[in-house]
C-alpha cells in the first residue's frame, strides 16, 4: 500500500495532487504546527499575467498552534471576487467557479476542516479515488516528530511504501525507511506548461489556475506527468 502525507494546503500547485493520485491512502496532516507565511492559508493565482499572492485570513494563532486550533477569518467572499475577475474569460470558468464558491462560502470555522474540505472537493472534481483520511484520527495526540512521525503514519496503516514532495530529501532517510520494511520514493514533477491566456507562462500556480485553464482529460495527463526518485 502507498501512502502520501502533507499538511492541508490552500489549494495547492499541481505537484500536491500528483502526490494525492499517486497514493492509495492520503492522510491530511491536521495535527502538525501551523506554519506563519506558509502556505496552509494562502497560494498564488493570476492577475493580469502577474503572480499573486491571495491569503485567507486566520485568527486564534499562537505560538505553538496546531493546524487544527486555527480558525478560519471573513475574507473569503473578497478572495472569491479576486477569482472572479481574475478567470471570468478563462476557458473552463462555468465548470470550475461554482465549485470554488461552495468551497469558499461552505462555512466551516476550522482552519484544518475548512481546507481539508478543499482538498475533497478538488479531488472529486479531478476523478481522482485517492482514499482521504486526517492525521489527528490516526494517531491522535504523540510525541514523534519528523521522520519517526511519518514512519509511525506508515506503520499504522500496514503501508509498505510512502512517496513525499521532492522537498523531504533532506528530511527522511531511505536506508532509515527500508529497515522498517517501508520503501521510500520522492516525486518529482515533469515540465507542464500551458496556456494562460495570451500572457508569458507563469508555472506552479494554485492548482485554481490549472483547472481554470485546462480540461479534466488535460489535468489527468499532467497529473501522470512526474518521476519518482
Amino acid at each position: 500500500m502507498t501512502i502520501g502525507c502533507n499538511q492541508p494546503y490552500f489549494f495547492p500547485y499541481l505537484g500536491f495532487w500528483q502526490l494525492i493520485n499517486i497514493s492509495d491512502i492520503y492522510v491530511i496532516a491536521d495535527s502538525m504546527q501551523y506554519i506563519k507565511q506558509g502556505y496552509i492559508n494562502r497560494n498564488n493565482m493570476l492577475i493580469n499575467g502577474r503572480r499573486h499572492l491571495f491569503t485567507l485570513e486566520v485568527s486564534s494563532v499562537h505560538m505553538r498552534s496546531l493546524i487544527n486550533e486555527v480558525k478560519v477569518g471573513k475574507n473569503a467572499r473578497q478572495i472569491l471576487k479576486s477569482i472572479f475577475h481574475a478567470y471570468k474569460k478563462a476557458p473552463y470558468f462555468e465548470e470550475v467557479y461554482p465549485m470554488l464558491e461552495e468551497i469558499l462560502l461552505h462555512g466551516e470555522k476550522n482552519l484544518a476542516k475548512y481546507v481539508g474540505y478543499a482538498i475533497e472537493r478538488t479531488v472529486q472534481y479531478l476523478d481522482i479515488d485517492t482514499k482521504m483520511i486526517y492525521l489527528s484520527d490516526l494517531q491522535g495526540d504523540t510525541l514523534l516528530k519528523g521522520q519517526d512521525r511519518v514512519i509511525d503514519i506508515c506503520k499504522r496503516l500496514n503501508a509498505d511504501h510512502y512517496i513525499n514532495s521532492i522537498g523531504g530529501q533532506k528530511l527522511y532517510n531511505k536506508e532509515d525507511f527500508l529497515r522498517e520494511g517501508i520503501k521510500l520514493n520522492f516525486i518529482k514533477s515533469g515540465d507542464i506548461e500551458y496556456k494562460q491566456f495570451n500572457h508569458k507562462f507563469i508555472p506552479n500556480l494554485s492548482i485554481i489556475d490549472v483547472m481554470m485553464f485546462n480540461s479534466k482529460e488535460e489535468i489527468e495527463e499532467m497529473l501522470n506527468s512526474y518521476e519518482l526518485i
